[in-house]
């Protein structure tokens, strides 16, 4: 992990440990879960909001007053506003995508689930999440809260990680083996 990476996510966990166990404290896990799930959303969707967090041309007042207007229009809780207008007057929106990743994280735990990421070649149905969903808590014992990305590349198939484990049953993934071993033959 880059330096800079390694500073980003001590700061994001120091950010989610008070604001999970504030939750904590006051029953409030299921409401963190959505605004996280929705700060997480609107963070893929709006580029505008993604130059806000990253961008050193704002001031912290400016980071500070826009990133209170949207938690407020978007309805976040107290916790969440109050949390993202102290990390704007701190200049630490920056580690926002971390600070949701590892708040995800103490949430799971917190629940019994673990978090697979799958990508996929076409978005998966909600009757195919379900599936995979049942068929990898077979497999790791507890509960399975699916993120799904779509990456077209992969041509077909999935790409699963659970924890440190690694399941790749792509397209791409068996013709590049395909194409190594055929370099070898010939």
């Amino acid at each position: 992990m880059s330096e800079s990476a390694s500073i980003s996510s001590g700061i994001a966990d120091r950010y989610a440990a008070a604001v999970f166990d504030i939750a904590k404290e006051e029953n409030a896990i299921g409401t963190l879960e959505a605004n996280v799930d929705a700060l997480a959303a609107a963070l893929a969707d709006s580029d505008d909001l993604r130059d806000l967090i990253n961008s050193p041309v704002y001031s912290r007042d400016t980071q500070g007053q826009a990133i209170t207007a949207v938690a407020k229009k978007m309805g976040l809780t107290d916790i969440v506003t109050n949390m993202l207008g102290l990390m704007a007057s701190k200049r630490r929106l920056f580690v926002l995508p971390a600070l949701i990743a590892s708040l995800r994280d103490m949430i799971s735990e917190h629940k019994g689930e673990v978090t697979a990421d799958v990508t996929s070649a076409v978005k998966l149905t909600a009757a195919q999440s379900k599936k995979l969903a049942e068929t990898l808590k077979a497999q790791v014992g507890k509960d399975v809260k699916i993120n799904a990305t779509v990456d077209e590349a992969l041509i077909g198939g999935l790409v699963v990680k659970v924890g440190s484990k690694m399941i790749d049953t792509s397209i791409r993934s068996k013709l590049n083996s395909l194409q190594n071993a055929m370099k070898e033959v010939g």
